[in-house]
């Protein structure tokens, strides 16, 4: 019997993450062009055979998000017209997993949108890491691994932040309070959660309570995703006002949208650390921003779903 190969490919939205997947796996990305024509549609072309191969297509669906959601359907369709016996999509960054749910009359659900184009282009499997919501993951008729990312969080505050007593978990909003928890659990610390309002139109926020005490402590803010950076600055303010020593934050995914990278570096937080599930380097040269890197955690990941062994015995699920 001929055995299965292991593939990698990789479109443009993360070239450092794929390159450290694939020196973690020992095994170069295949060779393909993956570019624009002259009109601005997406060119791909895979220059060795898959055939029979099992490709996993390392390609977060972060900004310019289209751009790079239409690349990896197009990957996948490549793969799947050049007789890849499996494609299993690596998304570390789920992009539009936001729009989860209809919170008002007449806007899509297009994290169920993504979803359904995902399995139409030919995806068997998905990997991905800190979905906004769990519940996406009911979004897909195929498997989906979806790695939490505490442990990666945990390793880092034992290395870089430990403070005995003196640290508090702190979830921005009741939503997160599960993630924070997840965390706070690993480390045998406490947590804090801040409870928001929002205006009417949803144009303004304001911390209403802070539920926990973070009087004299080093508090660390959990959260997925980084974008705007206003969630956080509104909750580091709050947590100082109600007697927090210093502020830090942990999120999954660092989107840094418009001036975010500058309101962060104006703002009383002392570092924010993200994962590399998306990578931008003017992140990267940012006094405050701090980087884990998470391709060994993937490529670890890979592996076992291409063994066919469990990946929760790897990292544990709650």
């Amino acid at each position: 019997m001929i055995g299965r190969e292991l593939k990698l490919l990789c479109g443009n939205a993360n070239h450092p993450l794929a390159n450290e997947i694939s020196y973690a796996l020992g095994i170069d990305l295949c060779d393909a062009a993956v570019g624009r024509f002259s009109d601005g549609e997406i060119r791909v072309r895979i220059r060795e055979t898959v055939r029979g191969a099992d490709v996993y297509v390392i390609q977060p669906t972060c900004p310019p998000v289209n751009d790079h959601l239409m690349e990896l359907l197009i990957m996948i369709d490549a793969l799947r017209r050049a007789s890849a016996r499996k494609v299993i999509a690596v998304i570390p960054y789920y992009g539009y997993a936001r729009q989860d749910r209809k919170h008002t009359g007449r806007v899509p659900i297009t994290a169920r949108l993504v979803a359904n184009l995902l399995e139409t282009a030919g995806a068997d499997r998905i990997l991905t890491m800190d979905l906004h919501v769990g519940q996406i993951q009911g979004f897909f008729n195929i498997p989906v691994d979806n790695l939490q990312a505490d442990p990666i969080f945990a390793s880092y505050y034992k290395k870089h932040d430990a403070d005995g007593d003196k640290t508090i978990i702190v979830s921005p909003d009741a939503g997160g309070a599960v993630r924070a928890r997840l965390l706070a659990e690993r480390l045998d610390l406490p947590i804090a959660v801040l409870e928001k309002r929002r205006s009417a139109d949803g144009s303004q926020v304001q911390v209403v309570n802070v539920i926990g005490d973070v009087s004299g402590k080093r508090a660390i803010l959990v959260d997925d995703i980084v974008s705007s950076g206003s969630t956080l600055v509104l909750a580091a303010n709050a947590l100082l006002e109600h007697g927090a020593t210093e502020v830090h934050a942990y999120c999954t995914h660092g989107v840094f949208s418009g001036n975010a990278l500058e309101v962060l570096a104006e703002s009383p937080l002392k570092k924010v650390v993200v994962t590399n599930t998306i990578f931008q380097e003017q992140a990267e040269k940012s006094d405050i921003v701090e980087y884990i890197p998470v391709g060994e955690h993937l490529a670890k990941t890979i592996r076992r779903i291409f063994e066919n062994k469990s990946v929760s015995h790897l990292f544990p699920h709650y």
